[in-house]
């Protein structure tokens, strides 16, 4: 709607990952670099944590657009809460390997032919776990069972594991030891400071053709970076609704009025109005911090909580569909 009004080749504030939009800040340079350096070293546990919308996931698309598909074979799970004998499958699923019917002997025998028939081959095989706070601790555990798999001089399969911040207490608990001495990299991603703010916004526009059409006044930069908490999504969903306000009232230069007015819409779409919270509780939450909460920030990060459920919504229907395809074959 408002590309054409800005002559943009697409949105540049898209919620899904793009590498072709990766933004390298301090922490996403330094966690790019633990994940080729898990490449490279092709064993052990990489861990990369995260508050919401901080860009884990990206992090991983980034990585896969370098990977040599002629060395490495990847895959990557989106987890919900799955035991142990549900991990097997998925991972056997997201490998291309059959897992209906089958016991969990017969499976883990069949992975690991696959894998040893792989390095056969001359390939290395790598899974990335994405929202690895969902595993409860023996699926964790289940997981570093499998880096038992070895071959002749290294394990079978690498494991790269994202996850929110709680999975670090995850990780930390008494009974995670032997997984703790495996992992030979991990980092953590942390939100985007004020500059890194004004170059992601920046890097982002130039990526569709922006050529300083809108404006974007230096203190509106800042408000941005202060509504935002410094969020690469929560930037997005500003940014987004801030080029569609401007091209709604024909605007070419966004200062500090237009950005507080951006802010104020986004919060008042997030407020649940008090007559609606008796009608489902769940709601409370959200709709006491939207109403009552000074920091503009708070209000916004309703939105995140949504989308990040949309999204996880997603990826369950599609490991649904790729299980249905499965039962075709």
């Amino acid at each position: 709607m408002y590309e054409a009004f800005y002559n943009l080749s697409t949105k540049p504030f898209s919620l899904s990952p793009d590498p072709r939009f990766f933004f390298g800040s301090s922490g996403h340079k330094r966690a790019m670099s633990y994940l080729r350096y898990g490449i490279s070293q092709g064993e052990g546990f990489i861990v990369v944590t995260g508050g919401i919308g901080t860009g884990k996931t990206t992090l991983v698309r980034n990585l896969f657009a370098e990977l040599d598909k002629e060395c490495i074979i990847a895959a990557q799970l989106v987890s919900t809460n799955l035991t142990p004998d549900e991990l097997i499958k998925m991972v056997s699923a997201a490998y291309g390997l059959p897992y209906e019917g089958l016991a969990k002997v017969s499976l883990l025998q069949q992975l690991e032919t696959f894998l040893r028939r792989a390095e056969a081959q001359g390939k290395r095989a790598l899974l990335v776990v994405d929202e690895a706070q969902n595993l409860p601790a023996e699926t964790v555990e289940e997981l570093r069972m499998l880096s038992n798999f070895q071959g002749e001089n290294r394990s079978l399969i690498q494991s790269f594991l994202l996850g929110q911040d709680e999975f670090r207490h995850t990780i930390q608990s008494p009974g995670m030891e032997q997984l703790r001495q495996r992992i030979i990299a991990s980092c953590h991603l942390s939100p985007l400071n004020k500059n890194e703010v004004r170059s992601y916004i920046e890097h982002r526009l130039k990526e569709v053709g922006w050529s300083s059409r809108p404006v974007i006044t230096d203190i509106a930069f800042e408000l941005i970076h202060k509504y935002t908490g410094g969020v690469p999504r929560r930037i997005n969903v500003f940014c987004d609704r801030l080029l569609l306000y401007g091209y709604l009232e024909e605007l070419f230069v966004f200062n500090p009025k237009v950005v507080t007015l951006v802010a104020d819409e986004l919060a008042a779409e997030s407020a649940v109005p008090e007559k609606e919270i008796t009608v489902q509780p769940e709601r409370q939450i959200y709709s006491a911090v939207a109403v009552n909460a000074p920091d503009m920030m708070k209000k916004i990060k309703h939105i995140e909580t949504v989308v990040s459920s949309l999204e996880k919504s997603v990826q369950d229907k599609i490991r649904l569909l790729r299980e249905s395809i499965s039962l075709l074959k």
